[in-house]
């Protein structure tokens, strides 16, 4: 499914493509969870007695568990097939998304300027346009980024996304809805319209790093080791724990869980190590590669160490751009549609790009606290 673009910018197209191509696609078969560690390796498990925990994370224990779709998830899709063993050791991740107020601590020390703010390269851009690729009007050759539009009324056809997506000159970190919004009185929402050169950013200041899918879906299982959800199986009190979309998508919100759109953090249980809002809210960036036939490429019959992810980055709804695995799916997220409250879900976003409902958050291992 594609959508091909008529105007604007190079992000509404790469965005609009890949990003919420949330297709139910054909059910695996029955996948029995392997749990067990494997023998080969000394994994960290418990967090070292003399490292202390960074203000604001939790460790995530060291374990072997079920890293994919899992079985029952009639929401699964081909990518996330097939489940795996991996082993990932222990790590510090922090309980929230990265917030409004600790983005903003690190934009006045730092004097950074993020993607969604700098000037566009037309010259740059278009190497990683197909070819022949038409220059949009200067007027359009704006700094902005991608939000979701707020006004839509119907839908002709829920293949052609940008009916309800908008390239809007003027939003970024701090204008999340365009150059009249603001985030005064919001420190404690999701910094959203991020993208990955941002994140990385701020890790470095911070000391920190985009944690890896094996190390996100590691803390998303909290104790369990292959829960569908972060709560469990159960996807019945979906609304009670996680900021999705309620009512028709994308037409009406009837906001059942009290958030018509993005909420501040916590405002939903945490999982059982205390980690809050890795379903829902906003989207979060990972370090990994996004290739749709990595799973299917690997030597399932192995423990999976530590893994990385890809070595090169794959998807045909976008051949032109590197993409990064992201993860959690965000306030936007309806099971009639796009369904990825769920653990195993992933998707890809280029490098480039961001959005209103894209985020992060760091990760940190008892050695880069030394």
């Amino acid at each position: 499914m594609r959508f091909k673009p008529n105007f604007k910018s190079f992000s509404l197209y790469i965005i609009v493509l890949v990003f919420f191509n949330c297709k139910t696609e054909n059910k695996e078969k029955n996948i029995k969870p392997i749990t067990t560690e494997t023998e080969s390796y000394k994994i960290l498990k418990e967090q070292p007695a003399d490292t202390k925990t960074p203000d604001g994370m939790v460790w995530v224990e060291g374990k072997t568990f079920l890293q994919g779709a899992k079985a029952g998830d009639k929401f699964a899709m081909l990518r996330e097939k097939p489940a795996h063993q991996v082993t990932v050791d222990g790590f510090f991740i922090d309980i929230t998304e990265v917030t409004n107020k600790q983005f903003k601590a690190f934009v006045e020390a730092t004097n950074y300027i993020t993607i969604a703010e700098r000037p566009i390269d037309w010259e740059l851009m278009k190497k990683e346009l197909p070819q022949g690729t038409p220059k949009p009007h200067d007027s359009i050759l704006q700094p902005g980024s991608l939000i979701f539009n707020k006004n839509v009324n119907a839908v002709v056809n829920m293949s052609n996304y940008s009916q309800w997506w908008r390239w809007k000159i003027g939003a970024n970190w701090k204008h999340p809805d365009g150059p009249n919004s603001t985030i005064d009185g919001k420190d404690d929402f999701p910094v959203v319209h991020i993208a990955l050169e941002d994140a990385q950013a701020y890790c470095k200041w911070a000391n920190r790093r985009l944690p890896t899918e094996a190390e996100w879906e590691s803390a998303a299982q909290g104790k369990a080791t292959d829960n569908i959800y972060t709560w469990g199986n159960n996807s019945a009190v979906l609304n009670d724990m996680a900021n999705t979309w309620q009512g028709e998508f994308p037409i009406k919100n009837e906001s059942t869980d009290g958030f018509e759109f993005i909420a501040p953090v916590k405002s939903y249980k945490p999982n059982s190590i205390g980690v809050y809002d890795m379903l829902g809210n906003v989207w979060e960036l990972t370090s990994d590669l996004f290739n749709v036939n990595f799973y299917r490429e690997l030597d399932t019959s192995k423990v999976l160490i530590n893994p990385k992810g890809a070595k090169k980055a794959f998807s045909p709804d976008n051949p032109y751009q590197q993409e990064h695995v992201i993860k959690g799916g965000s306030f936007l997220c309806h099971d009639s549609y796009c369904a990825s409250f769920r653990i195993s879900a992933r998707m890809g976003l280029s490098r480039d790009s961001g959005s209103d409902h894209t985020g992060f958050r760091t990760v940190a291992t008892p050695k880069m606290l030394k």
